[in-house]
């Protein structure tokens, strides 16, 4: 019986030159495509199949450690960045080309609605233009690799798929709500924090391209632009699990109106999150000197900063920001609005542990409370603003809250049995959901 082959095996590189050559066939040839019709604009299914083309190259590229291969490694960094830019241009141009079916029209002036156009059509103009620039690249450095490139042309392989994602809902540790009225209330509530979040960033645009890099570097690094883009994907994932395509939904044409803003929106901030990850690996130099500075001949690191503050963010923003209304117009609606008035017994102290369990059930039922001490009014949603404003007032045992009755139900039976200080485990079957998972 012969010996158990090896887990890994050196690949010498001529050889892998070989192997390349039949992977990088499709992407050779949808670039061909699109090369040979001259100035003609790139369109969503454009922008897809050069992105499929080049995740695939790219995964097959490091499965064999060519990252990490002196010879390999600039080629790999070549089509990897192809990706991130044309998955951008394909979430800019599904943007643009859903603008009118997402019903926007009427949240923007004629002037607005001419402009965003605008916007996003220059915006796509120049992430083709990169990413031919480094298309081009990539087969010049073919060349240098003995890796003949495909000279065939077809947007077809990748092409005939789908362009929608198939994907489950994202609900994890989202909570069951027992009817329609509480889940929109909850969407509304969190557009409007979407909004909040983003308004608080001071998103005017920027011409002068070293104030533009300062400010991107404090608002808009990549982590901070994955935490817009989840913060928009978890709020339209909730309204496309239980909203769309309900009774509710047909009965209040502000529901699909103000998915449209979430949806524009999101498709911009996936965008900036893909090309956030593109400079940031520009600025961090994490690509090798070698690889940085070809790169950086072809896609001037200044016009991408541009694209991502000047266009991406500023239409996010505006987008969502012109929803707000709609946002604000549903809540009452579909809210029951109510005051509760507790008292605090004397062996009892509001401190950091009970206060994250007002906070908790709070983000449970996911509508705005309000508590009032002494006067003083806070978001009770809000651990600090909490914590604040009970500090302020230490001798304080009247409390009042105000908001949805579901949340101040439960803020009602926390006080009745202690504030959870007598053991979680104590608490009424109502509360349960305050019980570290897991206990």
């Amino acid at each position: 019986m012969s010996a158990d082959r090896p887990l890994e095996e050196v690949i010498v590189e001529p050889a892998f030159a070989v192997l390349l050559q039949e992977h990088a066939s499709g992407f050779a040839q949808a670039f061909n495509a699109l090369e040979g019709r001259g100035v003609e604009p790139w369109s969503k299914k454009d922008f897809y199949v050069l992105s499929s083309e080049a995740a695939a190259l790219e995964s097959y590229l490091d499965d064999h450690g060519a990252k990490f291969n002196r010879t390999f490694s600039l080629f790999r960094e070549l089509v990897a960045s192809i990706r991130w830019l044309a998955v951008a241009g394909f979430s800019v141009s599904h943007m643009e080309a859903r603008l009118e079916s997402y019903g926007l029209r009427s949240s923007l002036s004629p002037a607005e609605y001419a402009e965003v156009h605008e916007s996003m059509s220059s915006s796509q103009q120049f992430l083709a233009e990169a990413i031919s620039a480094l298309c081009r690249q990539a087969r010049e450095e073919c060349g240098r690799l003995s890796v003949r490139w495909d000279e065939g042309r077809s947007l077809g392989r990748q092409g005939d798929a789908s362009l929608v994602q198939r994907r489950l809902p994202r609900n994890l540790g989202q909570e069951e709500l027992t009817d329609d009225t509480q889940r929109i209330a909850e969407i509304a509530s969190k557009y409007i924090a979407a909004c909040d979040m983003l308004d608080g960033l001071g998103l005017d645009r920027i011409r002068e391209p070293e104030v533009r890099r300062r400010k991107l570097a404090v608002v808009c690094k990549e982590e901070q632009a994955r935490v817009y883009e989840a913060t928009v994907h978890n709020l339209q994932s909730t309204y496309d699990t239980y909203i769309k395509q309900t009774v509710v939904e047909g009965r209040d044409e502000r529901l699909p109106r103000l998915r449209g803003h979430m949806s524009a929106a999101l498709h911009l901030l996936e965008a900036t999150t893909v090309l956030s990850h593109f400079v940031e690996r520009h600025e961090l130099e994490v690509r090798g000197e070698a690889p940085e500075r070809v790169i950086a001949r072809h896609v001037e690191r200044a016009r991408v900063q541009d694209v991502i503050l000047n266009h991406l963010l500023h239409w996010a923003n505006l987008l969502l920001q012109r929803g707000r209304g709609t946002a604000e117009e549903l809540l009452p609606n579909y809210i029951e609005m109510r005051e509760l008035h507790v008292e605090l017994p004397s062996s009892l102290k509001l401190h950091a542990r009970p206060a994250a369990l007002i906070v908790n059930i709070v983000s449970h039922h996911g509508t705005p409370v309000e508590m009032e001490v002494a006067g003083q009014r806070c978001n009770a949603g809000s651990i600090l603003e909490l914590l604040i404003n009970v500090g302020s007032h230490p001798e304080a045992r009247d409390f009042r809250f105000r908001g949805d009755v579901n949340p101040l139900r439960d803020i009602g039976l926390l006080f009745e049995h202690g504030l959870g200080e007598h053991g979680l485990e104590n608490l009424p079957a109502q509360l349960q959901y305050l019980k570290p998972s897991g206990r």
